[in-house]
């Protein structure tokens, strides 16, 4: 049978696993524990000719839950490395017998409680009894599944292998008898040289905001307190028109679409946009009468009979102290100013701080070649967000199909944006370790600490024993690869040079907003509000925390 061996260092499965491949025959289970179960409780000897494919583990889990790995005695698993070509590397594995006799050992107990055997206590029934009972191989092609894996985790941690892939397995001795060997080829992270990454120029839009735009905002507040008074004139964007809607279609009056004495903003597109051409210009009394089509491609045009009863238009309130007094918590127009000003400088330095963070990624990306990238590391980045995407739609109790029916997206044009931001990210991410590496941007203990500090304070966790979990679960070379990139991006943004669309030169500090000094660089899949909407006071403090919400998602990211 083959053996499945998915990716056990990384955080989460890859695409593809791999599988155990003998120069011999592949190793035979010759009873399942299904059958084994059958078997032993009716007396009856198990088929040892079955071809059977014992479940017990998923891809790269242990057969025994979460527990760490065995102490193994450095004397009976060896191994040593040799690379294959440019990005794989052979791993040759010998594990003395005593090693595999303690692997087998426990491959029994778990059998014992699989099956029932007369006269003993579920999982109580002695390994002699069993093996009498069973076939003799039953066990060590258990251990070699389930112990094979640790034993290769073992070696990538020996001789510190960067894995991106999941193994090929070729066990060479010990199939059914003695010490153990195999070898493992697996695809490593390559080491690229990014030249031009030390002179990255950047475009982003100017992080001040100009007067066109403090106005546009107190415009927008005066709009909320706009009162409607009637206009005796035809009616134009902007006003509401009191009418009495029918739509239909082969004469059935459709629901939504009839109403009495309905207001409706001209130019709002709130309905249909043929509705706001209609009324456009119309007069009080006014009968219009038009087909328009259903936002359904699939659907018959819907027919309209509108009647227009009343026009009103809004009557800004005049802008002066005593109306920015009933507005908000200032006293004067000016102070309203300014105080709109603020709040819009601080959206658009945020903003512009994820601008630079977005066109550096597409810059570092650029300096990459496209043949420096391995398909399994954009497999596993595109998995990540795949995941990552799956779990915060979940969240909100969205499937994938909701939601690509909800943004107009096909299958395989979501296929190929997450390819496009699979790609971006690795190489992102080679170009990051690079620069570290070229630089010798050190990751101390401290900066270890320093993490798991801020990781357990997030989590209310002790941080003693987090760091303790992280060491168990051997991801501190993973913080420690990720305090390194993040140290290579804040190298880069010391020495980017960025301009605003006007060519003057922005400094990367007047962006930095308060409590986001350390963010990830975006890589495809963030987006940035750059331009601030709020219809008053209160509205532009959303914004601001829908900025800070952004920015907290990137972090998560």
């Amino acid at each position: 049978m083959s053996l499945n061996l998915c990716h056990p260092t990384m955080r989460r499965p890859t695409s593809g696993c791999g599988r155990f491949v003998r120069r011999r025959e592949m190793i035979r289970v010759t009873a399942s524990l299904a059958s084994a179960r059958r078997s032993v409780r009716s007396g009856a000897p198990t088929n040892p000719g079955a071809p059977t494919n014992p479940g017990g583990a998923a891809p790269g889990e242990s057969r025994w839950g979460d527990r760490p790995l065995p102490a193994y005695n450095p004397a009976l698993v060896r191994s040593t490395l040799e690379p294959v070509d440019e990005n794989k590397v052979k791993l040759s594995v010998e594990v003395g017998e005593e090693e595999v006799e303690e692997a087998v050992d426990r491959a029994w107990k778990a059998i014992a409680k699989e099956v029932r055997v007369p006269g003993f206590r579920q999982g109580k029934a002695p390994r002699k009894v069993l093996e009498a009972r069973l076939d003799p191989g039953l066990a060590r092609s258990e251990a070699l599944r389930d112990a094979v894996p640790d034993y290769y985790v073992k070696a990538l941690r020996d001789h510190d292998v960067d894995a991106i892939a999941a193994p090929e397995i070729d066990i060479t001795a010990g199939e059914e008898s003695g010490p153990v060997a195999f070898d493992a080829v697996v695809e490593v992270r390559p080491e690229i040289d990014v030249p031009g990454y030390d002179s990255i120029e950047v475009v982003i839009p100017s992080p001040e905001p100009d007067e066109a735009a403090v106005d546009e905002q107190i415009e927008r507040l005066r709009s909320q307190y706009a009162e409607l008074e009637v206009a005796d004139r035809p009616a134009l964007a902007g006003d509401h028109v009191t009418i009495d809607i029918q739509g239909t279609q082969d004469g059935e009056p459709l629901d939504g679409l009839t109403a009495d004495d309905y207001m409706y903003e001209v130019g709002a597109g709130s309905i249909l946009p043929e509705i706001d051409h209609q009324l456009s210009g119309s007069k009080v009394g006014d009968i219009l009468v038009f087909q328009a089509e259903h936002p359904d491609e699939d659907e018959e045009p819907i027919d309209f009979r509108i009647l227009v009863k009343e026009v009103k238009e809004k009557v800004l309130p005049e802008l002066d102290d005593e109306w920015a007094a009933e507005a908000s918590e200032f006293e004067t127009v000016e102070e309203l100013k300014a105080d709109l000003r603020a709040r819009l400088g601080r959206i658009r330095r945020g903003a512009g701080q994820m601008a630079v963070r977005e066109k550096m990624g597409e810059a570092l990306a650029a300096l990459v070649g496209d043949n420096d990238v391995p398909e399994a590391l954009i497999q596993s980045e595109m998995q990540n967000r795949l995941h990552e995407m799956s779990h915060r739609l979940g969240a909100q109790g969205i499937g994938l199909e909701q939601y690509l029916a909800a943004t107009g997206n096909s299958p395989e044009q979501f296929k190929d944006e997450l390819r496009d931001a699979g790609v971006l990210a690795a190489k992102v991410d080679l170009a990051l370790r690079s620069v570290a590496r070229v630089e010798a941007l050190e990751v101390l203990e401290a900066d270890i600490d320093e993490e798991v500090g801020h990781a357990a304070s997030h989590l209310g966790r002790d941080v003693t024993e987090l760091r303790e979990e992280f060491e168990h679960a051997q991801q501190l070379q993973a913080i420690r690869s990720d305090i390194s990139k993040r140290k290579a991006l804040d190298w880069l943004l010391e020495r980017v040079r960025i301009v605003d669309e006007e060519g003057n030169v922005v400094d990367y500090a007047d962006l930095v907003v308060e409590g986001h000094e350390h963010e990830a660089l975006a890589t495809g899949d963030e987006t940035a509000d750059e331009t601030a909407e709020p219809g008053s006071a209160e509205r532009l403090d959303s914004d601001e925390q829908d900025t800070d919400e952004n920015h907290e998602q990137d972090d998560q990211a």
